[in-house]
């Protein structure tokens, strides 16, 4: 029988067979082979009475570690409107980060009640001309829930963002019912309170949700040079206008993607970033250009 496990404590994991919840332990192999279960793998299992055995780990399409889970397919990337104000850099991080796991994301402005600035419209902007969707909730009421209830089915999706932003109320809100703890943000730190568990599945409108708070940062330094700019979705069509093959869209001559920064076609944000991080990559490995 084939699966997928839900959650995982203490050695014990649950997996969804149809409509039904089995637990199992792992075979002794997969530690040999330096393979452990996790939280999203699809899975073979051997039925020994009311419980099993795992015998198959299918191979896993993405996996995270910070929460741990595998197969995930889509990243809602959850920012506040504000307190705590957008940290646009971080966005734009986790959106690289999206693209660099396979993930498609779907950002989601949170606490609406609160008008945008002029500084938060062109963030705003900036997201969707990159080609990402974006979706404005007041989590606290449940405004805008059923639109991300909508783009579940089919995927195994997890929440990302800063604390303080909502995701617990936002996850609550979703599996109606209570699943993280929330808190109220620190006036000192500026930042939420939140408690983290287990990584655990949760089904809902026939995909699954995370169940927990999600990552909120990462390292980017890891990316390649040459590879950082396949992972900004709005070069795509202009990749191949540049004079040189081996153009990394900085100093040289003749590059398409400039060429369409000062047509407006690419968001000029979006490129300062990209050149940001390039820097970093170059300045990490010490390469002169």
């Amino acid at each position: 029988m084939d699966g997928t496990i839900v959650k995982g404590i203490a050695g014990f994991y649950y997996i969804k067979v149809n409509n039904k919840i089995i637990e199992c332990k792992s075979r002794g192999k997969f530690r040999h082979d330096e393979l452990s279960p996790m939280v999203g793998d699809r899975v073979d299992i051997l039925l020994q009475g009311d419980t099993g055995v795992i015998e198959k780990i299918y191979p896993r399409s993405s996996r995270i570690i910070r929460p741990a889970v595998s197969n995930v397919t889509q990243a809602i990337v959850v920012f506040a409107v504000k307190n705590p104000d957008i940290n646009e850099e971080l966005l734009n991080k986790l959106l690289v980060s999206c693209e660099f796991n396979n993930l498609k994301a779907i950002v989601c402005f949170n606490k609406l009640d609160l008008e945008l600035s002029d500084k938060e419209k062109s963030i705003e902007d900036m997201v969707k001309s990159a080609g990402y969707e974006v979706i404005f909730l007041k989590a606290k009421e449940g405004y805008g829930i059923d639109k991300i209830k909508e783009r579940l089915k089919g995927e195994i999706t997890v929440l990302c963002g800063p604390s303080g932003v909502g995701k617990s109320t936002i996850l609550n809100h979703i599996a109606g019912k209570e699943l993280m703890e929330t808190g109220v943000i620190s006036d000192k730190l500026k930042r939420g309170k939140h408690t983290t568990r287990h990584s655990e599945l949760i089904e809902i409108d026939g995909g699954f949700i995370v169940d927990t708070p999600g990552f909120s940062s990462f390292k980017i330094d890891f990316i390649e040079a040459e590879e950082l700019q396949y992972y900004f979705p709005e070069f795509k069509n202009y990749l191949g206008s540049c004079k040189f093959t081996s153009c990394l869209h900085y100093k040289e001559p003749n590059c398409g993607i400039k060429k369409m920064v000062e047509e407006g076609l690419i968001n000029r944000k979006r490129y300062n970033f990209y050149l940001k991080m390039l820097d970093e990559i170059l300045n990490k490995k010490n390469i002169i250009r």
